[in-house]
């Protein structure tokens, strides 16, 4: 027995209902076993010693990883944050986030100049002298921390030139310059210098380093108290600060590292990817799409493709150029995403919209982290664009079974419809004519065949306002 219209209907919003509860089901599931593993995952409280690793420039790549490290090595109240650092220097901005991460940070941080060979120049002399502990492995260096801006400073002098001057010449030296470039100087060696006062570190070579870009190496470092440790290997490290005390910002605390086991957190995928858009190359590619994409967009209003791509790449280019921090660019990442979402139910785009949005949902749930342990896990955010895909396919879905209904008025609507032939239709050149009745209504209508009065007839078309009928040869029901 063939299914009705109106049981076929039944059977698809029962299906519909049961995709929805698997879809919601999914999602709760996958929230609930993250938040599950999160708990039995945790190590035993005070007994590691949580290891971050950061090899290449500092970008707001390097500044979250390190911030979501403490952040995770204070919920997980270890006994210590050693940061084996290998870095020629980077951002002021994402420099400046991690000393305050640092500074505020309830574990103490020590910060670890390693492999051999590897050095702390630029933005890692800063973080060197805000650690609680520094430390370099031998035949390492740290230095030249004078900042520059992107690209260097046309026209201000180089290093060199400056360490070759006289110091009876520092007053002069002090003057050069633009008003921006000593503001910037002169800004840099106040904030080194606190750091160093605070824990007690050589402050007038830090000066030095700021001012001349003079450089050291780590047996020299710790000759002149420019660091606390010089160490081989991690297990020689924390065995020579253990009963050291230190200065944190609830006060002094001596250290106990004796027996601490070593976790190393690697950088994940997310820092990887992060990494890859801050690249400077990538982060200008991305700024070049995203306003190509919104001019093409507003020169051709309604193409949707340029301006999703575009809005997304621009606000990733931000982010990577420290316009916007990851927490205001993950946040507009995801108004985008759910503008697009929504915007992909009222506007036809054959899911450019749709598919954009859940990209820009996805990136902007990903870094929207606010450095600390309280971050949103992998599976809550596949399991709400899991949730917001399925609200995208069923609306979709819902649009694409609109249009497979059958038209409710107009001449579309009468064409299949029935009707009954009020009278015996007359051959007039070649076809015949006669009147029908449809819905209520008295219709001229005309056939190719020989229609009775009283036959049933079907509706095949309109012609002005004659019908063209058929006679029927089923039963109508």
């Amino acid at each position: 027995m063939q299914a009705t219209p109106l049981q076929c209907q039944e059977q698809s919003g029962r299906r519909r209902k049961v995709l929805w509860g698997l879809i919601f089901l999914t999602g709760f599931i996958l929230a609930v076993s993250s938040l599950s593993w999160r708990v039995l995952a945790q190590p035993p409280a005070g007994a590691t010693a949580l290891v971050l690793t950061v090899d290449g420039a500092i970008s707001p790549a390097t500044m979250d990883y390190v911030n979501r490290g403490i952040g995770q090595a204070q919920a997980e109240d270890a006994a210590l944050v050693v940061l084996a650092i290998d870095t020629p220097g980077g951002l002021m901005e994402s420099m400046r986030s991690i000393i305050k991460a640092i500074l505020a940070s309830e574990v103490p941080v020590v910060t670890y100049v390693s492999p051999q060979g590897a050095r702390a120049a630029s933005a890692g002399t800063y973080i060197l002298y805000a650690s609680h502990i520094a430390a370099m492995a031998p035949a390492t260096n740290l230095g030249s921390a004078t900042p520059v801006q992107m690209g260097g400073m046309p026209g201000s002098p180089s290093p060199d030139e400056h360490s070759a001057e006289e110091p009876a010449q520092e007053a002069e030296k002090r003057r050069s310059g633009t008003a921006m470039e000593r503001k910037v100087l002169e800004d840099a060696v106040s904030y080194i210098r606190g750091l160093a006062d605070r824990h007690g570190r050589n402050a007038d070579w830090a000066e030095q380093a700021v001012r001349h870009a003079v450089n050291l190496g780590a047996r020299e470092a710790l000759e002149l108290n420019v660091i606390d440790v010089l160490a081989p290997d991690i297990p020689t490290l924390l065995e020579a600060i253990d009963g050291r005390t230190v200065q944190m910002a609830s006060g002094p605390r001596t250290l106990s590292t004796t027996g601490l086991t070593v976790v190393q957190l690697e950088p994940g995928w997310r820092t990887r990817l992060l990494s890859v858009i801050t690249d400077p190359n990538v982060a200008y590619f991305l700024m070049l799409i995203g306003f190509y994409g919104i001019i093409f967009e507003l020169a051709n209003p309604g193409s949707v493709v340029p301006g999703v791509i575009g809005a997304i790449c621009l606000v990733l280019a931000l982010f990577a150029f420290q316009v916007l921090s990851v927490n205001y660019a993950g946040l507009a990442l995801i108004v985008l995403g759910l503008a697009f979402i929504v915007g992909e139910a009222f506007m036809p785009s054959f899911g450019v919209l749709g598919i954009g949005g859940l990209i820009a949902f996805v990136v902007g749930s990903v870094i929207l982290m606010d450095g600390s342990h309280r971050q949103v896990s992998l599976p809550v955010i596949g399991g709400t664009a899991l949730v917001v895909s399925g609200f995208m396919l069923w609306t979709v879905t819902r649009f694409i079974g609109l249009r497979q209904r059958p038209p409710v008025s107009g001449k579309e609507q009468m064409v299949r419809e029935p009707g009954l032939a009020l009278d015996d239709f007359v051959a007039d050149g070649g076809n015949y004519r006669g009147h029908v009745q449809v819905n209520g209504e008295r219709w001229k209508a005309w056939s190719t065949s020989l229609i009775l009065a009283g036959a049933p007839v079907s509706i095949e078309g309109i012609d002005g306002l004659t019908l063209r009928v058929a006679p029927v040869t089923e039963p109508l029901y």
